[in-house]
């Protein structure tokens, strides 16, 4: 390698460097002013780091639809567990943790719009179905109801067995239609 090009690496290794440090000190400050533990200051601060990283390599990667949904979900977890940690959001994570379930629907959302453009329902139906199982636990979790979910499987399950029966009819009659057009 020539000298310039070592220069240039060398460069952007001291750039990163010092960008992570910036933003860790400044997370680490945040937590020190709001009485936050180090550990949970420095657990959010890596999911905030990891979807960093993807984000750059969705963007190194020519936007890659996979990298876009790891980094959208990553930075909403590291966010989220930040406003946890400073004591923004006053919940616990044992109460709020089927909020990854929300996360996860709306992640898919960015992914869908990179790679088709516009929204389909090949990923809204997942990413409701993600939002929507998030928010359902989220009532239990929260004690939103006065009754457990397992009280709510065992007199619901009847319901829930033809929610299914219903979906897969669907399913089938869509599949039925799309190999019906395929049909000369």
């Amino acid at each position: 390698m020539s000298h310039a090009v070592t220069r240039r690496i060398i460069a952007r290794l001291v750039f990163l460097a010092g960008l992570l440090l910036m933003l860790l000190g400044s997370a680490f400050l945040l937590g020190t002013l709001a009485d936050a533990s180090r550990g949970s200051v420095l657990f959010a601060f890596l999911f905030v780091l990891l979807g960093s990283s993807f984000t750059g390599l969705a963007v190194w990667l020519n936007k890659r639809t996979l990298y876009l949904f790891f980094a959208a979900f990553f930075l909403l977890i590291g966010f989220f567990l930040f406003f946890l940690a400073l004591k923004i959001i006053p919940l616990s994570l044992s109460k709020a943790w089927p909020l990854f379930s929300v996360f996860a629907g709306f992640a898919l959302l960015p992914a869908c719009w990179h790679r088709y453009g516009k929204i389909r329902a090949r990923y809204v139906v997942p990413a409701t179905a993600f939002i929507l199982l998030g928010g359902f636990l989220l009532v239990f979790s929260l004690d939103v109801v006065s009754f457990s979910f397992a009280q709510f499987i065992k007199n619901w399950w009847p319901l829930l067995m033809a929610l299914v029966g219903l979906f897969l009819v669907f399913i089938s009659l869509s599949a039925k239609n799309k190999t019906e057009d395929i049909k000369p």
